[in-house]
């Protein structure tokens, strides 16, 4: 019986290790290389003295963070409190567990299990990542605190705002792919990317990535001349830690979408695990950057701006898209 268990709990510590540690460390140095292009577009130097060119820099960071004290406010609600940056965390890094890397080969090489496979994995995905909000919200909540609540709100409501666009934008993908399957939509493109023909989805699509995961230009929670870093301002050491990682998470998650539904997933024109694997990363990285370069170069909006994108231009032109596109599915495959 006892060796059972130790059984069970050694596959389940090699799963979470071969799974999840390679997205930690993505997740951590994609923190360094996002200074580091911030520092060169900007004529700054950045991370330079924790070792050579600063490479340990984001593993100190994490060290200050661990050892740091975690102080819970003492009117909080201190069971909320602590369970609003979990919550958060296991959607950012639990999503990754439906992203199709590479062939089933790349898998089975790792000894992985794959949970890609799933039929309607895209919807699921989607489903699980609208959570988040409620770890947000409780965020705030649970401080106790005017600011924080002030910035939970404002960042949920852009969260919704921007996702009923998100769930706009994915109608089209399905028409044209017939597929809820994000590995069966990574096959369909293996003629024509759907950037070709689908270009204008892309385009919104990586908008409404940028609202998402909060990010500049759209990056309102943090606007700390209006609400002093918004709904995780009570929140310190590992507690902070652990929303800052889900938010990097969840920005290199909606760069992997972004490849797979519009740039081809893994596809490189065959099946080979490492090759597919690695160029999947190459895209995912290009993506990445894309989001650092808009960070350096545009300046924040304002809320009121920001719902009305959202509200008055982003949603009808996904709807007009959607009408469009659909309409033409609908002539040419007969569906």
């Amino acid at each position: 019986m006892l060796a059972n268990v130790l059984y069970v709990i050694g596959n389940t510590f090699a799963y979470i290790l071969s799974n999840f540690l390679p997205i930690l460390l993505c997740v951590i140095f994609y923190t360094l290389a996002e200074r580091k292009a911030m520092a060169a577009i900007q004529r700054r130097l950045g991370p330079s003295y924790i070792t050579k060119h600063g490479i340990l820099q984001p593993l100190a960071d994490g060290l200050k963070a661990l050892f740091k004290e975690s102080i819970i406010p003492k009117r909080s609600d201190k069971g909320l409190f602590l369970l609003a940056p979990c919550i958060v965390l296991v959607i950012g890094f639990g999503n990754w567990g439906l992203i199709p890397y590479a062939p089933n080969e790349f898998y089975n090489y790792l000894n992985m299990k794959n949970f890609s496979d799933i039929s309607i994995s895209m919807f699921l995905l989607l489903a699980i990542s609208s959570i988040s909000v409620y770890g947000v919200i409780l965020a705030g909540w649970a401080s106790n605190s005017k600011y924080s609540f002030l910035g939970s709100i404002r960042s949920t409501a852009q969260m919704l705002s921007y996702e009923i666009s998100l769930t706009v934008i994915i109608i089209p993908l399905i028409l044209c792919n017939q597929t809820l399957n994000l590995k069966e939509i990574v096959y369909a493109q293996s003629a024509l990317w759907n950037i070709w023909i689908l270009w204008p989805l892309a385009i919104i699509f990586f908008i409404i990535s940028l609202a998402e995961t909060n990010r500049a230009p759209f990056d309102l929670p943090e606007a700390e001349a209006e609400i002093v870093a918004g709904y995780n301002i009570e929140y310190s050491g590992m507690l902070f830690a652990m929303f800052f990682l889900a938010e990097y998470s969840s920005m290199i998650l909606i760069s992997a979408l972004n490849v797979i539904f519009f740039w081809g997933g893994w596809w490189i024109g065959f099946e080979e695990s490492i090759a597919s694997a690695l160029a999947f990363s190459i895209k995912i990285a290009i993506y990445t950057f894309l989001f650092v370069l808009v960070r350096a170069a545009l300046p924040r909006y304002r809320y009121d701006q920001l719902m009305y994108i959202g509200y008055m231009n982003i949603l009808p032109i996904s709807l007009a898209l959607v009408a469009f596109i659909s309409s033409i599915v609908v002539i040419v495959l007969h569906v």
